[in-house]
């Protein structure tokens, strides 16, 4: 059972918040999309040397040295990514509020490797848990597609939203939606359309997500994501969370 320092328990009354991690670990040699660079993380200064200990054996770091594209692990675009027309709508121009939101997960789970997931696919599963979709809202699409299909061969195989499924989300006024695969579309099909509609209609998508699984029949929830503010950043990586009023 996690415990929080005694300094933030919540004062007698106040309700509590589950928060749910939807990112992944970012690791050195982690799968990222082909072509994109390889992450490493190398230690750069250790304690000892901070220290002028000269007698160890072991180096302890005190600061690592990062070599990860903008696109790695669970990540957002920036519209200046989605297509060149874009290129003055960088990650750092983007408004905060389209990261911090409300939320909802649909149930998708039944797509198999290289699906397309079409506007019928988003309604009925809609229907099934009650929900709708709200003006400014982020929506996750759980495929399972992580816990099947993370560092195997199938994983950049995964099912992926196809144009009139994107065009139809961007109609519904969305800040974004997401997906656990590292494609938003279905790789040489869709992928690339998805992204431009996502630039035509001004909104956006999480790669590479986790745990969604943990939110399916659960309703709506506060959806964090934020950026790094990268000057010219065409995405980021995020620390996206869930967060649910117990």
């Amino acid at each position: 059972m996690a415990f929080l320092p005694m300094n933030l328990h919540p004062p007698k009354g106040k309700n509590m918040t589950e928060i749910i991690d939807l990112s992944q670990e970012i690791y050195s040699g982690m799968p990222v999309f082909s072509r994109l660079p390889e992450v490493k993380i190398t230690m750069h200064i250790s304690h000892e040397e901070w220290d002028g200990i000269t007698d160890s054996h072991v180096a302890t770091p005190s600061v690592n040295k990062l070599e990860l594209g903008e696109h790695t692990g669970t990540h957002v675009d920036a519209l200046n990514h989605m297509a060149r027309e874009y290129r003055e709508q960088s990650i750092d121009t983007m408004p905060l509020s389209m990261f911090y939101t409300e939320g909802i997960c649909l149930d998708l789970s039944y797509k198999g490797l290289g699906e397309l997931i079409e506007i019928i696919d988003l309604e009925k599963a809609l229907a099934r848990e009650n929900l709708t979709i709200k003006f400014g809202d982020t929506v996750l699409l759980y495929t399972d597609h992580y816990r099947r299909a993370f560092e195997t061969e199938n994983w950049g195989n995964g099912p992926g939203i196809s144009a009139a499924a994107a065009r139809w989300l961007g109609e519904q006024k969305i800040a974004a939606f997401g997906v656990e695969t590292m494609n938003p579309g279905v790789r040489k099909v869709s992928n690339r359309e998805v992204h431009h509609i996502c630039g035509e209609l001004g909104f956006t998508h999480y790669e590479n997500m986790i745990n969604l699984y943990k939110l399916i029949g659960r309703g709506p929830f506060r959806f964090i994501a934020l950026p790094l503010k990268i000057r010219g950043g065409t995405g980021s990586p995020v620390r996206a969370v869930a967060v649910f009023d117990l």
